[in-house]
């Protein structure tokens, strides 16, 4: 499991090696074809920001090699609030006093349906909190046959399963699994998740153990950017990607860095990240492991994400509503985070053809892997 794997790397040294980088470092690491994670270090460390346009050529050329000119589209769909964790930074926080609302299965096909409205959509990510009693697996089997006949590819962001359960779930339609670590600072960890199973560090961080395990199509990873020295956490999110690729060399992957945005209850990011360095890491990325989906959500707002689509990210949201049943059910309920990017779907696919790319609203089926 990761969780032993982590325990090889202490979180001060890498900060350390990180800092001490130097631009020989970085001019090494953008020779070779093939990196390693020092050199993924090296490409995020301070040391790189004069490099960041070589950086940016070299990242569009991996990506148009790997993916053409292309973006493929997806859709949240958000079906509980319900939560039994406590994450400070969260709305979703079960100690927020909110309506806590799970839709029906009568509201998620018409969810599905208003969702069809709106564009071609046949990626949908299914969200949810995490309270294994109201929306747990059971649940989430229930919403994944619902909105099978809706869409070819589906996805869920849920609370971690057992392995046995994510099997389950890809015989009843499920293809791929969204989950971010939030932070791999195991000290901070439980800081910010103080109660609920998400309190306990190594179910969630061997979490994609278990979705490697089950055979899962697609795997999604990520850190919260917001919560600790996101150099460091993104170095470990590289091993991790690493380390998974590794063990289960059948599986895609995609990760996605999500900036944390003012929640429900108060919670400020303790750490910034700007534009300049989210592309960046963007760029590290894709360098590094040339074959990943690099994710961009509605937190981004439109021109940054206009700006970075020929330099690495291959995959977008559109569209989106934050709060279940926000196409249709139930508009009013809280949203998880408020969009920077609220146009719709027509407009960020109009975008996407005027830059010289397609947008693809479908993957590829798994029988052709």
């Amino acid at each position: 499991m990761f969780s032993d794997e982590l325990e090889k790397y202490d979180w001060d040294e890498t900060g350390r090696f990180i800092a001490s980088r130097t631009a020989s470092d970085v001019r090494a690491a953008l020779r070779k074809e093939h990196l390693t994670v020092e050199d993924f270090m090296a490409l995020i460390s301070p040391a790189a920001e004069p490099f960041l346009e070589e950086m940016a050529q070299l990242s569009h050329r991996y990506t148009l090699e790997r993916f053409g000119k292309t973006i493929s589209m997806y859709i949240p769909l958000y079906v509980s609030n319900a939560c039994a964790n406590c994450c400070v930074y969260c709305g979703f926080n079960h100690n927020n006093p909110l309506t806590r609302v799970t839709l029906t299965m009568d509201q998620v096909k018409a969810e599905c349906e208003a969702i069809r409205e709106l564009g071609p959509f046949e990626n949908l990510l299914i969200v949810s909190g995490e309270h294994p009693k109201i929306n747990g697996a059971d649940y989430i089997e229930q919403v994944i046959r619902t909105a099978r006949p809706y869409f070819n590819n589906l996805t869920i962001e849920v609370g971690p399963m057992s392995a046995e359960d994510y099997k389950r779930l890809t015989h009843s339609g499920l293809n791929g699994v969204v989950c971010f670590q939030e932070t791999y600072h195991k000290e901070n960890y439980r800081k910010y998740h103080p109660k609920g199973m998400k309190s306990i560090f190594d179910w969630r961080v061997n979490g994609f153990d278990r979705m490697g395990q089950a055979g899962v199509h697609k795997i999604g990873m990520g850190v919260l950017i917001g919560l600790e020295d996101w150099r460091t956490d993104l170095t470990m999110l590289a091993r991790h990607l690493r380390y998974l690729r590794k063990n289960y060399w059948q599986t895609k992957y995609s990760v996605n860095f999500p900036r944390m945005c003012p929640a429900e209850g108060g919670y400020q990011p303790k750490v910034v990240m700007s534009d300049r360095e989210l592309a960046q890491v963007t760029f590290a990325f894709r360098i590094f492991d040339h074959d990943i989906d690099i994710s961009y959500s509605t937190r981004e707002n439109p021109t940054f994400r206009a700006n970075m689509m020929k330099l690495g990210v291959t995959s977008m949201s559109a569209g989106s509503k934050t709060e279940p049943g926000g196409y249709r059910s139930t508009p009013d309920a809280l949203e998880q985070f408020e969009v920077s990017d609220p146009r719709s779907p027509k407009a960020v696919t109009d975008e996407i053809r005027r830059l010289g790319y397609e947008a693809v609203w479908k993957d590829w089926d798994k029988v052709f892997d």
